[in-house]
């Protein structure tokens, strides 16, 4: 073997091992953020998003949409611990993409991701005092499917309560 050769030969060792030594410190920490983002439409594409994801924190991106026009006296049920996840008023959902301004709540049940929050506050503030509350850019919700309230929601909605995003927090940055 030549000189020539045992260079060449080196060389390929040397960046063989760089390689592997980058691989290897790209891989120690937390992932980033941004691999873990999911589009509300992959979401939307399970019948059953609890048994997917179970109490998984996840962030889920697409267009928010919040209406209480078309509510008529849904308190959440006789259990008032729970009926901030089971009740219909007012509705919150994510969607694929912004809905019209005269969206109806029919509409938005059938397109959309129902989300619910404990408290109520990790939502936009309403953006007009009338109609639907709509963003003009897509938001990022954290938070998880199947809670431990939904056990404790009326029968005819547990599987309803289980698949509602449950929000922790919003971020209105879609990177």
């Amino acid at each position: 073997m030549n000189r020539e050769t045992r260079i060449g030969v080196g060389l390929i060792v040397a960046l063989g091992a760089f390689v592997a030594f980058m691989l290897t410190v790209g891989s120690l920490g937390d992932p980033n953020v941004e691999f873990g983002l999911l589009p509300v439409s992959v979401v939307l594409n399970d019948a059953q998003p609890a048994n997917r994801h179970g109490d998984t924190e996840l962030r889920i991106s697409g267009w928010f949409a919040e209406l209480d026009g078309d509510c008529t006296g849904d308190d959440g049920g006789a259990d008032a611990r729970v009926a901030w996840l089971q009740r219909d008023c007012p509705l919150r959902v994510l969607l694929v993409e912004q809905p019209p301004d005269d969206v109806t709540q029919a509409d938005l049940a059938r397109m959309g991701l129902r989300l619910a929050a404990p408290s109520g506050r990790p939502f936009p503030s309403r953006a007009e005092p009338g109609g639907p509350n709509l963003r003009l850019q897509q938001l990022v919700f954290i938070g998880h499917f199947d809670d431990a309230a939904a056990d404790r929601c009326v029968p005819e909605r547990t599987e309803r309560c289980r698949n509602t995003f449950v929000v922790s927090n919003y971020d209105g940055l879609v990177r």
